[in-house]
C-alpha cells in the first residue's frame, strides 16, 4: 500500500452525483485504486433525480481520524 493516493489525489474526498451506474463507477474504481469508504452514502432527491454522496478515504489516514 502506497502511503498516499496516486496522481496527486487528496486522502479524503466525497464522491456526489445523480444515483447511477456512471457514479457506481466512480466509487467503484476509487475502491480498486486503495481508497475505502468512509461512513454510509447519503441521498437525497433535487425534483428529478436522486443524488448521492459518499466519502472516501485513504487507508493510511484512517487512525488519525474519528470514526463514523
Amino acid at each position: 500500500m502506497h502511503p498516499t493516493p496516486p496522481d496527486g489525489l487528496p486522502t479524503y474526498r466525497l464522491l456526489t452525483g445523480v444515483d447511477d451506474a456512471s457514479f457506481c463507477r466512480r466509487v467503484s474504481e476509487a475502491i480498486a485504486l486503495g481508497y475505502k469508504l468512509y461512513g454510509a452514502p447519503a441521498a437525497t432527491f433535487n425534483g428529478q433525480s436522486v443524488i448521492v454522496a459518499q466519502a472516501i478515504i485513504w487507508p493510511t489516514i484512517e487512525t488519525s481520524i474519528a470514526q463514523p
